[in-house]
């Protein structure tokens, strides 16, 4: 039985991103996909966006519900809608079940995922740290009309609710996680084992993404399931379509180990959009590329930081190569430069134009010899990806301050900034400054996620364009020019200065002159312990010296502690004055220095208690009168602690013993990995002392705005063409609104062939499909295995099995034993009203073909064996003298005719001649046949 739930991204939802599915095949719970949402959405119109309940709380309550109970993950892209949150969920709630990907998902993975933390954690307190942020208000406007929020993260306070409900990882943590993700090759099979075993899963290209993944899942039970979304069928300048759809020149159709499965599991989210051509979308990006560089201005294009931005790139650099263009490219992104390298050192994924001849240094139609030639610093020249993806005209800034070091903003320049969404980091920076510039553009090439500003800025335009040119009609639209003003609020983390500076460092030296002190106390107080433990006799151990000088502090109240406090923090000449009235309390020629090197004894003392002395009178007489006398130092009588075996157990002196035999197993490599990675540690810079700041910003639209579509996706045509041809036995729909779902479910109820069981559950809606079946084991005796007759099939061996269960006590798994013939004569029923002198009625032994025919494997068998076959359509093959041109009506009784109906029935239809024995045998022969 299966068990489907939309953990988040269902179908007939207006959200459809990110995505996120619980999977139950019998008792194996695969989670699909783990993505994360937009941490940072624009507050929605009304609210305060601290009170406001956050869309993603049901989904993230979900998730961390079911995460420690989840066997298996399957992640099928690499961007954050997809494997945003599980480096989140492996490092807190407990999702450590085995996950699977592409090597190209898990690396892109990780840089997507490093790009969103470290920008969000360079902006906004999460909260996470023990010194939480104290907001200070500034009502007062700055001279832009900006109003700040600044917040200092030195001054503990309790948690704020600004930061409830995200979760953001470190960048430890995805590192960590990522690690332990599996990586395959696309059609390789992986048969799981432990509580997954049985299981089967294999990847299948998908497009849209490099190394994007279709899931093929085969259940012994459940059969096989195909999980495939967000694909692309067309081919692209860095990937080749999915394999889902054959191309034309092999034959078309659908990839015969995807045909037919089980259980469909796609997404239907542009189902009802029509994409224009790509020949067009690449020239109306161009075509606004050039103008408006050319014309002195400068271009914004929001990207993403792994996957759709390579697309991008490939494609400016190609038009950068054919136009000569002079203009720089700007890559605003932290992991930009590392996703390149990690994108030429996997040249055998991608697919496309993409090459070392075309794509590179010198571009298309560049001089082989100069290229190798070139004296390239980031890898070896040998290698497959020497020369590709090597933009000339790329350059790569982390921040943007950085970029504007190097151009001025009144220079063209096409910037590429990272999130797509605009909701954080260098994007949405440089769009509060560059929309205000007339004549600049912002273009759009994706719609962002819903209540992001990438998402209100589509909408703005695509409002604005006529309504047979919008961009689900199949046309491209035209460039608007904004106006208006927009109200946002923008983070930063900024160092202290001035005042906030010295106050947060005078904290500081407070604090760490009080930790020294108390290091100190705790060092004297150990060194004079080891020096009284060393005057002891042999028989006193250490936990008998530790007791004794408890109780001794217990008997003293505190004043030995004092003491050694007073001296530790005071060892100056008040001091010593102080304890020089102490009869024998220090010499007066000891060094008050506390000297680690120095003799321990030299700092031994004695302690008188304080309180009044005993005025009892006593026998004998001073010649002042009465004799004064002091209290006795109180006595401790010194115990051994010993255990049942005589002994107590020193465990400290055991783990000290095994860290140096840990210290002593490691190899060479770790050490100096370990030293390596100290000096990196303290090379690194030490962050100044910083605040959050929190700007209110009202930012005058004055740039013009145009949205092409680049996601590389299907759109409503592909889909529907494609998910008949699959033609599954069941479907699930999702990640799609509710517009879309309903063109597709209409689609499909149009095709008589399709499927009728098509479900589209929402999220946290559970659907079964199929029933619970129960699966037995069970041994095969050796006389039934000796007994047996086996035909072949294709690669495996086929047999029938007739026999008896029998439980054996030196076993828990039943046997099966043959059935024996005594007890097959005694169950068989008399013949009724036999005559005199017949032989008993018995049944014949029955038969079991086993396979499915195909015509076209027929008609080659046929050809070999010299019978001419000819396919006439509708499933029928004609075979013998009819299936000649010009044949005579006569010759039609050597002629026979297969039918394959659709319910996979094989009829086979002519007159008793040579033909039809022949043809009846290489049936036969295409299948098993298993003898009951």
């Amino acid at each position: 039985m299966i068990t489907f739930t939309p953990l988040s991204g269902a179908a007939r939802s207006s959200r459809t991103i990110p995505l996120a599915y619980l999977l139950q095949v019998d008792d194996v719970r695969i989670l699909l996909d783990c993505g994360s949402p937009d941490w940072c959405p624009e507050p929605s119109e009304g609210s305060e966006e601290e009170s406001q309940s956050h869309h993603w709380d049901a989904y993230s309550d979900a998730l961390k519900e079911c995460a420690p109970t989840v066997d298996l993950v399957l992640l099928s892209h690499g961007d954050l809608a997809h494997s945003g949150l599980y480096s989140y969920a492996y490092a807190h709630w407990g999702l450590k079940a085995p996950a699977y990907t592409t090597l190209p998902v898990q690396a892109m993975a990780r840089i997507a995922a490093t790009e969103d933390v470290e920008g969000i954690r360079d902006e906004q307190d999460l909260g996470d740290k023990e010194e939480k942020k104290v907001e200070e208000k500034n009502d007062t406007p700055d001279a832009e009309g900006r109003v700040s929020t600044a917040s200092s993260e030195s001054t503990p306070v309790p948690e704020t609710r600004h930061w409830k409900g995200r979760y953001v990882a470190t960048i430890q943590e995805v590192h960590d996680a990522f690690d332990a993700v599996n990586v395959l090759r696309y059609s390789q099979p992986c048969h799981l084992q432990g509580k997954c075993q049985g299981l089967t899963v294999i990847p299948f290209n998908a497009g849209h993404s490099l190394g994007g993944t279709i899931w093929k899942i085969r259940s012994p039970t459940a059969g096989t399931i195909l999980y495939a979304v967000d694909m692309n069928h067309m081919r692209e300048r860095h990937l080749d379509g999915t394999v889902l759809v054959r191309q034309a020149s092999a034959g078309g159709g659908v990839f015969e180990s995807l045909a037919r499965p089980d259980l469909l599991i796609t997404d239907a989210e542009r189902a009802n959009v029509t994409t224009a051509r790509r020949k067009d979308r690449d020239a109306a990006l161009l075509d606004c590329v050039t103008a408006t560089l050319t014309s002195r201005n400068s271009i914004l294009m929001p990207c993403d930081a792994s996957t759709r931005v390579l697309e991008l790139l490939v494609l400016l650099d190609q038009h950068w190569n054919y136009s000569r263009l002079k203009f720089p490219i700007c890559l605003l992104s932290r992991t930009g430069r590392e996703m390149l390298t990690f994108v030429r050192s996997m040249m055998e994924w991608l697919g496309g134009t993409v090459s070392k001849e075309d794509v590179g240094e010198e571009g298309t139609g560049g001089n082989k010899s100069n290229k190798r030639r070139r004296n390239d610093d980031d890898g070896d020249d040998d290698a497959l990806g020497a020369f590709a993806l090597r933009f000339r005209h790329l350059e790569f800034f982390p921040n943007p301050q950085a970029l504007l070091h190097t151009y001025s903003s009144k220079e063209p320049k096409l910037i590429l900034a990272v999130p797509a969404s605009l909701s954080h980091g260098p994007s949405r920076l440089l769009f509060s400054q560059f929309a205000e510039t007339p004549d600049n553009v912002v273009l759009l090439t994706g719609r962002g996620e819903e209540g992001t500003l990438g998402r209100l800025l589509f909408d703005r335009w695509n409002d604005s364009q006529r309504e047979d040119t919008k961009w689900d009609r199949g046309k491209i639209g035209n460039n608007v020019m904004m106006d208006g003003a927009l109200h946002l609020k923008m983070h930063s983390k900024v160092p202290l200065q001035g005042q906030e500076l010295e106050e947060y460092l005078q904290k500081e030296r407070a604090a760490q002159e009080k930790e020294a002190a108390q290091k100190a106390a705790q060092a004297l107080t150990q060194r004079m312990l080891e020096a009284d433990e060393g005057e002891d006799d042999s028989d006193s151990d250490s936990d008998a010296e530790s007791e004794e000088e408890n109780e001794v502090e217990k008997t003293l109240g505190g004043d030995l502690m004092d003491t050694e406090d007073s001296i530790t923090r005071s060892p100056g000449p008040n001091a010593r004055n102080k304890w020089k009235g102490v009869k024998g309390t220090v010499a007066d020629g000891a060094d008050w220095n506390l000297d680690a090197d120095e003799p321990i004894r030299a700092l031994s003392f004695d302690i008188y208690l304080k309180g009044n002395v005993s005025r009892t009178t006593s026998f004998f007489k001073s010649a002042e009168g009465q004799a004064q006398r002091f209290r006795m130092f109180p006595y401790v009588e010194k115990k051994r602690r010993v255990d049942e075996y005589g002994e107590t157990v020193d465990v400290g002196m055991w783990l000290r013993k095994g860290k140096v035999l840990e210290e002593d197993a490691e190899s060479e490599e770790v050490k100096e990995m370990k030293r390596k990675a100290e000096e990196e540690a303290k090379k690194a810079p030490v962050e100044p002392p910083s605040k959050f700041v929190t700007i209110e910003v009202d930012v005058q639209l004055a740039c013009r705005l145009l949205y092409v579509d680049l996601e590389g996706l299907n759109d409503g045509r592909a889909v529907k063409t494609i998910v008949p041809q699959v033609n599954p036995r069941k479907m699930i729909i999702v990640h799609a609104p509710p517009p879309a779902t309903d063109a597709l479910m209409e689609s499909c109820a149009n095709i008589r062939a399709m499927t009728r069981d098509i479900f589209a559950p929402s999220q946290g809606e559970s659907i079964q499909i199929g029933q619970h079946t129960n699966s037995f084991s069970i041994s095969l005796s050796d006389e039934l295995l000796a007994s047996l007759k086996m035909s072949q099939f294709e690669d495996n061996e086929v047999g029938y099995v007739t026999g008896r269960i029998a439980s054996l006590a030196s076993s828990t798994i039943p046997v099966l034993e043959p059935a024996s013939i005594q007890a097959d004569v005694t169950t068989m029923k008399p013949a009724r009203g036999r005559m005199l002198g017949s032989r008993p009625v018995r049944s014949l032994p029955q038969s079991t073909m086993i396979g499915e025919l195909k015509l076209t494997a027929l008609k080659s068998r046929l050809a070999s064996v010299g019978v001419h076959a000819e396919l006439i359509g509708e499933g029928v093959l004609i075979c013998g003298a009819a299936a000649k041109r010009g044949s005579s009506s006569d010759s039609l009784e050597d002629s026979v005719a297969v039918k394959k109906t659709t319910r996979g029935r094989v009829e086979l239809e002519g007159s008793v001649s040579d033909v039809y024995y022949i043809v009846r045998r290489e049936i036969y022969n295409l299948h098993a046949l298993v003898a009951a």
